[in-house]
């Protein structure tokens, strides 16, 4: 029989596994019910997990306990009362604030033996006010953000970087894997807003070179699907042009992570900079572009639309 993660609430419940173990299930509370949320949450429900959501908009979570086999919440504190584990996936710094601290929020009326895991892209030190908090009541805290979209959140193929204890880690990490692909624990807690950051910074420059590089292959007049097709088989190969090229090219930008949600994570990023030392010329500029971006409308464009700035005579 699998170990006991947790000293389990309420009606816990036991499913085998595909290999006829034992597995424990869990109690969890998950509050955000977004592009990303949404999906995550359905991933727990239909793994057999005992999920209670809720969502700012009501109609939202009815709606999503519809599809799942969960519960929908009227209240924060009825959501998490009963918890073993809370997630979170909400906006950002001032929404955490708001769901974790708030007298009917999250810390003030989950049991004290939960372990609290925010999956929103934040601040690491909004990360850490809230472990700070958490661990005043007895509760553990992880900081998980999550990489790789909408669509990732939906066929439960996201990386997720962790920062908290290795303890909690250990015993929420089945839990996690419902929706992950590669689940990794980089130190303590802020450790995953910051790998998070790391991601960012990488992309913004991966988006802005396929930008200009199909841009110039469009006016060099070239077959550009043939250009693709041809460098993405050597060193010029990423994630960004196996996925968004095509898009990119016939100008689609519907695909997920949208720029206004770019240029919030952005700030993040340069902010830290400022804090920790660190230069980073090529992402202040993408950011400025992509506020070039949010200019001509494309606020809920998503993050491979830079090329329209380039065609923008």
């Amino acid at each position: 029989m699998t170990q006991r993660l947790f000293s389990y609430h309420g009606n816990t419940k036991l499913s085998q596994s595909n290999d006829d173990k034992e597995q424990t299930m869990a109690t969890i509370a998950f509050i955000g019910l977004g592009v990303m949320g949404y999906p995550m949450a359905g991933h727990l429900a239909r793994a057999g997990h005992d999920v209670s959501a809720w969502n700012r908009s009501g109609a939202k979570a009815q709606q999503w306990a519809k599809q799942y086999p969960g519960k929908a919440c009227n209240s924060i504190a009825e959501a998490v009362n009963n918890a073993d584990v809370v997630l979170t996936c909400v906006g950002a710094d001032k929404d955490l604030e708001e769901v974790y601290t708030a007298p009917e929020g999250i810390i003030s009326n989950t049991p004290a033996t939960a372990i609290l895991v925010d999956h929103t892209t934040a601040s690491a030190g909004i990360a850490e006010t809230l472990a700070e908090a958490a661990q005043a009541k007895g509760q553990g805290f992880i900081d998980a953000p999550v990489s790789g979209g909408q669509q990732g959140a939906e066929n439960g193929l996201l990386t997720i970087m962790c920062g908290g204890s290795d303890d909690d880690f250990r015993k929420v990490q089945p839990i996690l894997e419902c929706y992950a692909r590669a689940l990794n624990l980089m130190g303590p807690v802020g450790s995953g807003q910051k790998t998070k950051m790391v991601n960012q910074i990488a992309i913004a420059g991966l988006v802005q070179g396929l930008s200009e590089a199909l841009h110039f292959a469009e006016q060099a007049e070239l077959d550009v699907r043939k250009v693709v097709d041809v460098i993405s088989k050597g060193a010029a190969q990423s994630w960004q042009m196996e996925n968004r090229s095509g898009t990119m090219i016939d100008g689609e930008f519907e695909h997920g992570f949208a720029v206004d949600w770019m240029r919030k994570d952005l700030a993040i990023c340069l902010e830290e900079a400022r804090k920790n030392g660190s230069r980073l010329p090529v992402t202040a500029l993408v950011d400025q572009f992509y506020g070039d971006v949010q200019e001509m409308g494309g606020n809920r464009w998503d993050t491979s639309s830079l090329i329209q700035r380039l065609r923008k005579k």
